[in-house]
């Protein structure tokens, strides 16, 4: 699927990483955090952050191809939660307000989230709601020409750096699928958190650097006009922009997996037992080679994905099955690879035992397995109240 101009932005987004995260990565893992906005800000002067955004507002505005191989080289951070930090900047939180936000909105949150000025998380999740997003709780309730939000978010991304969230919230309504908006939402003035918004870091089993958060609102006052799109398609365009993430996430495990098996090789190959390396076993070279190939499934399910949006189809399906298949291939390959690696593999200072905290969160996050299992269902007509 990719042409030289690809591949030559591909060698872009390496050089940067190997500039720019590779040598902190150890410390923005102990220190649980990294700096988004000078990280970000890099990315932005480089034109990273809006690869297949418009051009009037600072992207490149390449085709989505183009963000797929920048996901997939992305993927080659030796941290999981540096890579999805850029991706909720990307990928995640953005690409609905790309679509369906007014001029006003992209000028004054888009253009400055392309250019990495500022450092943008996504607000679905709360604490009882998950991957059923319709019951989320969170309330945006209209008083003169500002919505007044009240309610908590969970797992944020971002959620102590971030200087706007892009929230789903109940606007109005007993429809659960039509009662629900996408906002702008500004989270700091002058630096500082706003007035009714307290963020609590949570610390996490993988995905060290990356700074999860829970965001509480107390009667904190956005306009109106800060809302994306339409309101009460606030669902509607979420399950859209889901589809981006999902395959988003998909896509830079491919190059994360590969890098373990890579690094597998290398170190069984070095290591000796009993006389030989622990590569020539015949149980170690299989099994790599049966994960290698794997992973260009993985690959190959991806790009497939990608040519059936490009082609303004519906992706759902698809990306859901990528989603899927990373998210139990991440599990495979790093527990696999961990074993190879004997006692070294259970200490913390090791890209694969990193790989093996990081990647089983792929499982669980941007909709479990469970739930990419029941899309697939609907689409395959065999869920049951659904024939």
């Amino acid at each position: 699927m990719f042409t030289p101009d690809h591949l030559a932005l591909q060698d872009t987004v390496r050089r940067l990483i190997a500039k720019e995260i590779t040598p902190h990565i150890d410390a923005w893992e102990a220190a649980e955090v990294f700096p988004a906005h000078a990280l970000f800000k890099k990315f932005g002067e480089a034109g990273l952050l809006g690869v297949n955004k418009p051009v009037e507002f600072g992207g490149m505005g390449l085709d989505y191809t183009f963000e797929v191989a920048f996901c997939e080289a992305i993927g080659e951070i030796g941290s999981g939660g540096v890579g999805m930090a850029l991706a909720v900047q990307t990928d995640m939180a953005t690409p609905a307000l790309t679509r369906h936000g007014s001029d006003e909105l992209r000028e004054l949150f888009l253009k400055p989230s392309i250019a990495g000025d500022y450092v943008v998380c996504l607000g679905v999740s709360e604490s009882g709601a998950g991957s059923d997003v319709a019951s989320i709780k969170t309330t945006a309730r209209k008083d003169g020409d500002d919505y007044v939000i009240n309610g908590s978010k969970m797992w944020i991304t971002n959620g102590t750096q971030a200087d706007w969230m892009c929230l789903l919230a109940n606007t109005g309504g007993d429809d659960v699928h039509r009662n629900k908006s996408l906002i702008c939402l500004p989270l700091r003035e002058n630096g500082q958190l706003r007035k009714g918004i307290t963020v609590q870091k949570i610390q996490k089993v993988g995905m060290w650097s990356s700074d999860t958060a829970q965001v509480f609102f107390d009667d904190v006052r956005v306009p109106q006009r800060y809302r994306i799109g339409d309101e009460g398609k606030g669902f509607t365009y979420q399950m859209e922009q889901f589809q981006e993430e999902r395959l988003s996430g998909a896509t830079r495990r491919v190059a994360a997996l590969t890098s373990v098996v890579d690094q597998t090789i290398a170190y069984t190959r070095e290591r000796k037992a009993f006389g030989k390396s622990i590569l020539d076993n015949q149980t170690v070279h299989f099994r790599l080679a049966e994960l290698k190939t794997k992973i260009e499934l993985l690959r190959s399910l991806i790009y497939r994905a990608a040519q059936v949006y490009m082609h303004g189809q519906d992706m759902t399906e698809l990306a859901s099955m990528a989603k899927l298949t990373a998210g139990r291939l991440c599990r495979e390959v790093t527990d696999s690879c961990l074993q190879y690696w004997g006692g070294m593999g259970y200490t913390l200072q090791n890209p694969v035992s990193r790989a093996w905290r990081d990647l089983r969160l792929i499982s669980i996050g941007g909709g479990a397995d469970e739930v990419m299992l029941t899309i697939i269902c609907k689409h395959m007509g065999i869920l049951p109240g659904r024939r």
